[in-house]
């Protein structure tokens, strides 16, 4: 299993759950319900994430979530092959060396 989305409002993770599962792709929904812990749990924490059941699906799900550039800003971290700086998942290339991020560098 590997994570491939968060957000704050739960229907945003939801239309994305629904719309990766039409195009195939196997997931779930953590967090759904960990919005009542915020205070005693930093909130983003709380959030929920969106997960995938079968790895080999992430290239899949990222090129749909990539297409809207709402879910742009909650793309997750990738590391930068050449120069290993943690480039922000909305990023196309390196900020550091300007290397163009490929699907292994999630």
């Amino acid at each position: 299993m590997i994570k491939v989305y968060t957000a704050q409002d739960f229907i945003e993770v939801a239309f994305w759950k629904n719309y990766l599962e039409q195009q195939g792709v196997h997931c779930q929904i953590r967090n759904e319900f960990l919005g009542g812990a915020m205070g005693e749990v930093p909130p983003i924490e709380c959030w929920p994430e969106l997960w995938l059941d079968d790895e080999r699906d992430e290239a899949v799900a990222l090129k749909h979530l990539a297409s809207d550039p709402l879910a742009e800003k909650h793309l997750p971290e990738w590391k930068c092959v050449s120069c290993a700086e943690v480039n922000e998942g909305q990023f196309s290339h390196c900020w550091q060396c300007e290397t163009e991020k490929s699907n292994e560098e999630y």
